[in-house]
C-alpha cells in the first residue's frame, strides 16, 4: 500500500471475508436440522390479507404458483424485488434497486496477508480474495435500474467502464502495483438502496404480520446476522431485544414512503456519500422542502437556516448574514445536472464540517442567552399533534402512559410510553380535553373521554404506529386522529414571556390563574389557539397550538409585542443546548426503547405508587426491586471542548460507558455530556457509586476531567419554569 498521503489509519484485526453461497447454503442446512422447511423454484405471486373485527388488515397467507401458504407473519427479504412484494401487500417499501460492481484482479504476488482497505476519501474498497483484489466503490453517477424485472433472480449486468473507471484512480493510488495487474473478471448486479443508507426492519406500519428485512445497501453480509437475530426477536416477542428504531421502517413518516422522487433523491444522496465523514451538525441536501410548515417562507425571509426532520423543514438556527434557501437538488452534478455554484445554504452547511466548535457558535449562543435574559420564539410546528378519542379512551391511556393522565380538563402531563420490557418507546405531553358537541381543529367533536397528545416530530410515525399497535393488541375500542397538518405551534420562553404574551392572549396569565402544565382556548390576536403553560428550556413560557390559517398573523402579533422586550427567534440548535443544560430528555438520544424511566431519571413519570396497571409496570417493579444495572449521569467538562456523543466515560481508571447526547451549556459556560454509567463488577449503580467516583471523558483518545451530577447544574430547583427569577 502507497501510505505517504495518510495522516492516519483505523485497523480491525478481526476484520475478514465470507463467501455468501457458503454462508447462505450455512444457514439452510442448520435451519432445516432444527424443522425448518427451505422450498427453493417456488415464486410468490401474492401477499393474502383479512381485516378483522376492529378493521385492522392482517396478513393470512402467502400466495405462490404451487399453492398457498397459511400464515399469519411474513418476512419480506426480497432485496431490490422488496417494493414488488410489499406492492402485493399494499405495503410501501422505500427503496432504489441500482447497479453495483466490483472487479477482480488478476494474482497479485505478496498479496496474500493484506487486510480489507477501505479509502474513504477515494470512496472505495479492496478486498483480499485469495491471491487477488477485488475492487468497488460507491460512486456519485450510480445507474438507477428503472425496471426491475421479476426473472432475474442470479442475473447480472454489462459493466459500465465509464462509471466504474472512477474507482479504479483511487485503487491505484492506494496499491500502484493494481496499475500494472489485470483485471480476471467483473461482477455488477442489482442491489437495494434506501433513503437513508440504513436497512428497513420492522413490522409495516399498514399491516399487522408484515415484516421486513430488506434494503441492506450492499451490507447485507456485515449486518444480516445482527439484524437477522433482532428480526426473530421483534417477531416472537413484539420487540427487537435492542434498540433499533434506526433500522425501524417507522422511522420514515407515510407521506414519505409512498414519495418516488424523495425515495430517489435521498437514496441517491446516501449512496454517493456512504463513505464521507458523518459531521455532528451535517443535513441532506436531497429531498428537501418536502413539509412545511405555516411559518416557512416567513422564517426563511428572518434568515432561518432548515434543518430536514421527518421530512419537515424545521428552524436550526437564524443567520444574521440573510437567507438561505435550500435548493433543488441538483445530484451533486450527476446525470446532466448543473451544481449549484453559490448556494449559501450548502456553504453554510460546509462551514460546519468540523469536530470542532461550530463557526456560528457565537449565533447560537446569542439565541440562548436570550431565551435566558429575556425571551425567544421558536417555532415547533413539525411537533405531531393526535387526539385520541372513543369510549374505551380513558382504560387506553391508563394502559398507554407511565403517568397518571386521568386529571380534570385543562390538565397537561408529561409522561412515557413503555414497552413490555420497560424500555422508553416515547416521551411525551398528554392534555386532557372537555367534551363537546362542536368541532373545531382545535377540539374535535366527541362525548366522554378525549386526550390531546403533543410528540416530537422526529419520530411522530414511531409514536402514532406505538400507539396503534397497542389500541389493536388490546382491542381499545377508540378513534387515533392525527392533526399534525392542520395546527401549527410556537413556543414563547423566557423571564419577559409572561409579558410580551399578556399583550397578544386575552387570557390572564399570573401563576395563579394559568398554573404550571395546564392549558387554556384563548384568543391570541383575535385568533382562537389552545395555550399551554409548559417549557422544554427551562423557562417560564407557553406553547401556542394554533389552526394552519391562524399561524402567520398570531407570530407576527407575538413579534410585534416582543419588539421592546428584546424577544428573538431561535431554532433547535438552541433548544438542544439549553433543555440539556436544563437536563430535558431527548428520545433517541439520552432516551431510548432499551432504557427505562428509572435508569434515566425519570421515576417521576410512573404511576408506581398507584395501583394502576400500564404497560412495561411488570419490568419496572422487577427492576426496582433488582436494583438498576446502570444510571443517566450529567456530567461537566471545564476545558473549552466540544463534545457530540460516543466520547467514552472512564470512573477511576475504568470505562463505565459512553456518552449519548453531548452539547455546549453557554448559560453555565461549559461543555455538559450525558451518558449511562455501570459497575464493573456488574453489581447495581447505587447514588453513592455515582458520586464517589473520580471522572474523565475521552474525546478522540484525550480524556478531560468531568465532574458528575446527579441533578442538573442549571436551576435544579426548577424555579424559572415556575417564574420565580
Amino acid at each position: 500500500m502507497n501510505v505517504d498521503d495518510l495522516y492516519g489509519t483505523l485497523y480491525v484485526p478481526h476484520d475478514g471475508t465470507m463467501d455468501p453461497a457458503g454462508t447462505c447454503t450455512t444457514l439452510t442446512r442448520a435451519a432445516t436440522a432444527r424443522g425448518a422447511q427451505v422450498i427453493e423454484n417456488c415464486p410468490v405471486t401474492g401477499i393474502r390479507v383479512q381485516t378483522d373485527d376492529f378493521g385492522v388488515r392482517r396478513v393470512a397467507a402467502v400466495e405462490t404458483e404451487h399453492g398457498s401458504i397459511q400464515t399469519p407473519c411474513v418476512v419480506n427479504c426480497a432485496g431490490v424485488w422488496a417494493a414488488a412484494v410489499g406492492r402485493m401487500a399494499g405495503v410501501r417499501v422505500p427503496l432504489v434497486a441500482m447497479h453495483h460492481a466490483y472487479v477482480v484482479t488478476e494474482r497479485i504476488e505478496g498479496i496474500q496477508n493484506m487486510p480489507n482497505v477501505r479509502d474513504h476519501d477515494a470512496s472505495v474498497y479492496l478486498r483480499l480474495q485469495g491471491d487477488a483484489l477485488s475492487v468497488g466503490g460507491y460512486e456519485n453517477n450510480p445507474i438507477f435500474w428503472e425496471e426491475v424485472l421479476d426473472k432475474f433472480s442470479f442475473g447480472l449486468f454489462d459493466l459500465d467502464w465509464d462509471v466504474f473507471a472512477q474507482h479504479i484512480e483511487g485503487a491505484v493510488n492506494r496499491v500502484p502495483v493494481l496499475e500494472k495487474t489485470g483485471i480476471k473478471s467483473t461482477v455488477c448486479g442489482p442491489e437495494s438502496f434506501t433513503p437513508d443508507h440504513k436497512p428497513l426492519l420492522g413490522e409495516a406500519p399498514e399491516l399487522r404480520g408484515f415484516f421486513l428485512g430488506c434494503g441492506f445497501n450492499s451490507a447485507g453480509m456485515m449486518l444480516g446476522g445482527g439484524c437477522g437475530q433482532e428480526l426473530a426477536h421483534w417477531i416472537i416477542h413484539g420487540r427487537p431485544e435492542k434498540d433499533m428504531y434506526g433500522y425501524d421502517i417507522r422511522r420514515f413518516h407515510h407521506s414519505l414512503t409512498a414519495h418516488s422522487r424523495w425515495i430517489r433523491e435521498r437514496s441517491h444522496e446516501s449512496y454517493a456519500k456512504n463513505y464521507s465523514v458523518v459531521f455532528p451538525h451535517d443535513e441532506p441536501l436531497a429531498g428537501r422542502n418536502m413539509r412545511k410548515d405555516p411559518l416557512h417562507e416567513e422564517l426563511l425571509a428572518r434568515g432561518c437556516v432548515f434543518q430536514e426532520r421527518h421530512g419537515w423543514e424545521r428552524p436550526g438556527w437564524f443567520n444574521p448574514q440573510g437567507t438561505a434557501p435550500v435548493l433543488d437538488y441538483d445530484y451533486y452534478g450527476a446525470y446532466g445536472n448543473q451544481t449549484h455554484q453559490d448556494s449559501t445554504y450548502s456553504k453554510l452547511l460546509g462551514a460546519e464540517y468540523t469536530f470542532d466548535f461550530p463557526p456560528h457558535h457565537h449565533v447560537i449562543k446569542q439565541e440562548c442567552l436570550t431565551c435566558r435574559g429575556a425571551a425567544a420564539v421558536f417555532d415547533m410546528s413539525y411537533f405531531g399533534k393526535f387526539y385520541l378519542l372513543g369510549s374505551d379512551a380513558r382504560k387506553a391511556v391508563d394502559w398507554l402512559f407511565s403517568a397518571d393522565v386521568n386529571r380534570p380538563p385543562g390538565s397537561t402531563v408529561y409522561t412515557c410510553m413503555l414497552n413490555h420490557q420497560g424500555g422508553v418507546e416515547s416521551d411525551l405531553t398528554v392534555s386532557c380535553l372537555a367534551p363537546g358537541p362542536q368541532a373545531s381543529p382545535l377540539a374535535p367533536a366527541f362525548e366522554g373521554d378525549g386526550y390531546y397528545l403533543a410528540v416530537g416530530g422526529a419520530v411522530a410515525q414511531h409514536n402514532w404506529s406505538h400507539i396503534s399497535t397497542v389500541l389493536q393488541d388490546r382491542g381499545f375500542r377508540c378513534q387515533l386522529m392525527d392533526s399534525s397538518e392542520d395546527l401549527g405551534m410556537i413556543s414563547i420562553q423566557g423571564p419577559a414571556s409572561r409579558a410580551i404574551l399578556q399583550e397578544v392572549l386575552d387570557a390572564d396569565l399570573s401563576n395563579e390563574a394559568f398554573p404550571f402544565s395546564t392549558h387554556k382556548l384563548v384568543k391570541a390576536s383575535g385568533h382562537l389557539v389552545r395555550a399551554m403553560r409548559l417549557s422544554f428550556v427551562g423557562e417560564l413560557g407557553w406553547e401556542l397550538h394554533i389552526p394552519r390559517l391562524s399561524c402567520l398573523p398570531v407570530y407576527r402579533a407575538v413579534m410585534n409585542a416582543g419588539a421592546k422586550h428584546g424577544l428573538v427567534n431561535a431554532g433547535y440548535r438552541a433548544i438542544d443546548s439549553l433543555s440539556i443544560e436544563k437536563g430535558y430528555r431527548h428520545w433517541h438520544a439520552d432516551l431510548r426503547s432499551d432504557d427505562s424511566p428509572l435508569e434515566a431519571g425519570l421515576a417521576f413519570t410512573c404511576k408506581l405508587k398507584a395501583s394502576t396497571p400500564f404497560l412495561g409496570r411488570e419490568a419496572l417493579e422487577k427492576q426496582r426491586a433488582e436494583g438498576l444495572r446502570r444510571r443517566l449521569v450529567c456530567f461537566t467538562v471545564d476545558e473549552k471542548v466540544p463534545m457530540f456523543g460516543l466520547e467514552a466515560i472512564w470512573r477511576n481508571g475504568q470505562v463505565v460507558g459512553h456518552i449519548r447526547r453531548a452539547d455546549f451549556g453557554f448559560t453555565i459556560d461549559k461543555t455538559i455530556a450525558y451518558g449511562y454509567v455501570r459497575d464493573p463488577s456488574g453489581g447495581p449503580v447505587s447514588l453513592d457509586f455515582v458520586k464517589s467516583g473520580e471522572y474523565t471523558l475521552e474525546r478522540m483518545g484525550v480524556t478531560y476531567p468531568a465532574q458528575a451530577h446527579l441533578k442538573s447544574p442549571f436551576d435544579p430547583d426548577n424555579k424559572r419554569v415556575k417564574g420565580l427569577y
